[in-house]
């Protein structure tokens, strides 16, 4: 599969041929929906936390004796039957444990969504990327020209200081190198606009 590369004022200036073990994947929905599953589970922060019955102030001693009072028997006022007790199976920090998720399958997953990508014209291959100065004007104008309005995810291949100035202030635009993007951020974007370096460093972390 070829892309068409195009410069910053939109005008085709080259063509770029897609890797195939990259490009090449028929996605398969239920696939990547197990991934952005995993993914998004792993990004929620679990806050709420209870304190257990050895955790809550108290209880230092028996309330009564254990016979002969004609009351239940009771050990500690520390049990989560008393008012003021610790909370029986609460949530605690720890309970949302990270999901293991296997490298291989993780990979697989953004060569779907890659493919998805190119599959149905919304990759942007761009020939180099780069502003004057970091003002998001900018960037915006240099968007409209290559078409990418909406959900737009912008790959690198190295860091670029006044293009992550400029696209900070935009809500809808994510900026990526080509060593972090997964297949959850490729899937959410409407635009994939990515530079041809970025496109050769990512065959070369697939080979």
């Amino acid at each position: 599969m070829d892309a068409k590369v195009i410069d910053v004022d939109g005008k085709e200036v080259g063509q770029f041929v897609l890797p195939e073990n990259i490009f090449g994947h028929k996605p398969s929905r239920r696939f990547l929906h197990e991934f952005v599953m995993v993914y998004l589970a792993n990004q929620r922060a679990w806050a709420a936390h209870t304190k257990s019955r050895s955790e809550v102030s108290g209880g230092g001693r028996k309330p009564w004796k254990q016979k002969h009072t004609g009351r239940a028997r009771a050990g500690s006022i520390r049990s989560g039957l008393w008012r003021g007790g610790g909370i029986i199976h609460g949530p605690r920090l720890g309970m949302g444990s990270r999901l293991a998720y296997p490298r291989q399958k993780a990979r697989l997953a953004l060569a779907q969504a890659l493919s998805a990508r190119a599959q149905d014209g919304s990759l942007v291959c761009v020939k180099e990327l780069s502003i004057k100065e970091p003002k998001t004007k900018l960037v915006a104008g240099l968007l409209n020209k290559l078409g990418c309005e909406g959900k737009t995810l912008i790959v690198l291949d190295a860091p670029n200081a006044s293009l992550t100035r400029a696209v900070r202030n935009i809500p809808t635009v994510l900026l990526r190198l080509a060593s972090d993007i997964n297949a959850y951020e490729v899937l959410q974007c409407e635009k994939l606009l990515i530079t041809q370096p970025a496109l050769e460093k990512l065959g070369a972390r697939w080979n």
